[in-house]
């Protein structure tokens, strides 16, 4: 039963980046490279994604696999994947915070 819900739990937060990032489940499937059907499956967490497709799933849709697996967020973000998160028009701002903190601790 505990393997069940996993899975329903993966599906489920599968299902939300692909609706953060305004994908259907067909361009979701055609992404990863696999039928729209089995897709299905897995936001419904009837299947389960094979290590290679959890590779797939973060490089191309940038859901961190431990988040995918385990629903923990990992404090170890980096500064890429921060700008890439921020609206375009406030990533000059970041870049001057980050310019001051530098110059605060050389």
């Amino acid at each position: 039963m505990a393997a069940t819900l996993v899975l329903v739990e993966i599906g489920e937060r599968l299902r939300r980046q692909r609706k953060k990032l305004k994908m259907t489940q067909e361009d979701t499937a055609e992404l990863l490279e696999m039928s729209t059907t089995f897709y299905g499956e897995i936001e419904r967490g009837n299947k389960r994604l094979s290590i290679e497709k959890i590779l797939l799933v973060y490089e191309r849709m940038g859901l961190d696999p431990t988040y995918l697996l385990t629903g923990e967020l990992t404090s170890d973000k980096t500064v890429v994947e921060i700008f890439k998160d921020c609206p375009k028009d406030k990533t000059q701002v970041l870049e001057q915070i980050l310019e001051n903190l530098t110059k605060l601790y050389k």
